[in-house]
C-alpha cells in the first residue's frame, strides 16, 4: 500500500507540472511538455515561461517505474536555455525503456534540438522551426585557451548526442552550425519542418495523430 501511495504522489507531481494522462483502449500515455526556456542551476525571472530540469528528471524516473504508463509523448516548444540542464533531460529521455515520441511545435531551438531527437521517434509540424548554432555562454569569459577548449568540448558533446540519436550527417551538422550567411545577428541555421526531416535531424513531419499512432504501435508490439 505504501509503495502504491508513493507512485500516486509521484503522478500527482507530474500532473501539477502541466502534463496530461491519456487513457485509451490501446494503452495509457503521458503527455509531457517542455516549453519556454530550460531552467538550470539559476532560477529565471517569474515572468518567463520555463521548464525546470530539477522537476523533469525525477518525473521521468517516476514515469519509467509506473506500470500504468505505456509510453510518453513529449511536446517541445522551447527557445533553448541552460545547455547542461537540457542535455541532462535529453540523456534521461534517451535512456528510458518505455516508448517515447517527441513533437516539435513552434520551435525547438538551441538545446531544444537534442531534446527533440532524444525520443525513440521524433516528429515536427511543418510550420515549426529549429535553430542550430554554436554553444553560447553568459557572464565573465576569460580570454585563455582553457575557456575556449571547454566550449569546444561542450559543443562536441552536443553534436555527438544529436548525431547518435538522429540520421543527420556529422559533417553536415557542423557546417550548418557554423553558417554565417543565414542569421543576421548570429551564427548558425534555421530549419523548418520539412528541412529538418530532409537532412535527417527529425524522423518525420507530423503531429499528435502520427506520434500517438507510433506509441500505440510500440505498445502493441510489447504485448
Amino acid at each position: 500500500m505504501e509503495k502504491k501511495k508513493d507512485k500516486e504522489d509521484a503522478l500527482e507531481g507530474i500532473e501539477s507540472c502541466g502534463s496530461v494522462k491519456l487513457d485509451g483502449e490501446s494503452g495509457t500515455y503521458y503527455c509531457l511538455s517542455i516549453i519556454g526556456q530550460i531552467e538550470g542551476h539559476f532560477a529565471l525571472e517569474q515572468s518567463q515561461k520555463a521548464t525546470k530540469y530539477d522537476h523533469i528528471l525525477p518525473l521521468l524516473v517516476a514515469l519509467e517505474e509506473d506500470d500504468r504508463v505505456d509510453g510518453i509523448l513529449i511536446i517541445i516548444n522551447t527557445l533553448g536555455g541552460d545547455v547542461e540542464a537540457g542535455l541532462a533531460i535529453a540523456e534521461l529521455i534517451a535512456s528510458l525503456e518505455k516508448p517515447t515520441a517527441s513533437i516539435v511545435l513552434g520551435g525547438g531551438h538551441s538545446i531544444g534540438v537534442p531534446l527533440a531527437v532524444s525520443a525513440d521517434r521524433s516528429f515536427i509540424v511543418p510550420s515549426a522551426t529549429m535553430t542550430v548554432h554554436p554553444v553560447r555562454t553568459s557572464g565573465l569569459v576569460l580570454g585563455v585557451p582553457q575557456a575556449f577548449d571547454y566550449l569546444e568540448k561542450m559543443q562536441d558533446r552536443i553534436i555527438r548526442f544529436v548525431v547518435g540519436h538522429s540520421n543527420i550527417d556529422e559533417d553536415y551538422l557542423r557546417r550548418i552550425i557554423a553558417r554565417t550567411d543565414m542569421l543576421v545577428n548570429d551564427i548558425g541555421s534555421i530549419l523548418d519542418g520539412f528541412e529538418a526531416v530532409r537532412c535527417g535531424l527529425i524522423d518525420e513531419v507530423g503531429g499528435i495523430k502520427e506520434a500517438l499512432a507510433y506509441l500505440k504501435e510500440m505498445t502493441e508490439k510489447k504485448k
